[in-house]
């Protein structure tokens, strides 16, 4: 299956009551970190400690938020107190997917098929302060139509401190959009990254039979392609030692 550019139009919203998916992908998103962190360490030793503001201390971050924004990508806090803003995340899988097929097979059921979604892509996602990690994965899968299961994948956090980069896998519970107004715009500071799990071996038991099916037809497909790649060049370098062995002979 070729990649649809299709695939990676608009942006998602993940708002209260919100149904549509909509996502905006962009490839130029981690930067490479450069010059020091101007955050002192109690300040961000407050920033990581404290989980909860009052309403009047969101409002004020929030405007500071804005302020310091350079894409326009701002925060809106509600009179209810949930606030919605953009989180970007940035699609890093090694492994293929089980994507569910447009066209309906015997039965009515659509079929599925197995393949690597491109590593590197961005998407942007409107969401409010409630959505939890979870929901941003499962919102990430059902754009991209993938059938897994979602505890498959993991939301990770990258962050920079004292020119260091951390990355840290984020519970299901916590909140992306707090923890994007708390680090402050920067994609240096702080970016978020969608991962399979870490398990060390890969749980086969997790997948189903037409999965493995796919996966097993995959391998197929680049064990072909390996091989004729071994014949290509192996036929090169037979032509080149017959090459050779002809220009011995006619220098003789």
């Amino acid at each position: 299956m070729t990649w649809n550019s299709t695939m990676s139009s608009g942006y998602s919203s993940l708002e209260e009551d919100s149904e549509e998916y909509f996502f905006t992908a962009r490839t130029s998103f981690f930067r490479k970190p450069s010059g020091k962190v101007t955050v002192s360490k109690d300040v961000q030793k407050e920033r990581e400690l404290r989980t909860e503001f009052s309403r009047e201390e969101i409002r004020q971050k929030i405007e500071q938020y804005n302020m310091l924004t350079k894409d326009h990508l701002k925060m809106t806090l509600n009179p209810t107190g949930v606030y919605t803003g953009f989180i970007k995340v940035q699609m890093d899988l090694r492994r293929p997917v089980t994507v569910r097929g447009g066209q309906r097979g015997a039965g009515g059921v659509r079929g599925e098929e197995a393949f690597y979604l491109p590593r590197g892509v961005t998407n942007t996602l409107h969401i409010s302060s409630n959505n939890t990690v979870r929901q941003v994965i499962v919102a990430l899968l059902s754009k991209f139509t993938v059938a897994d299961n979602p505890a498959k994948y993991a939301l990770y956090k990258r962050y920079r401190r004292e020119e260091q980069v951390y990355v840290c896998k984020l519970a299901d519970g916590e909140q992306p959009l707090f923890l994007r107004l708390v680090a402050g715009p920067e994609d240096d500071t702080l970016s978020f990254v969608l991962r399979e799990q870490q398990t060390g071996e890969v749980m086969w038991d997790a997948f189903s039979i037409p999965e493995l099916r796919n996966f097993l037809r995959i391998l197929d497909k680049e064990e072909d392609e390996q091989k004729e790649a071994v014949i290509r060049r192996y036929q090169a370098y037979r032509q080149r030692l017959l090459e050779a062995q002809r220009e011995v002979r006619g220098s003789s």
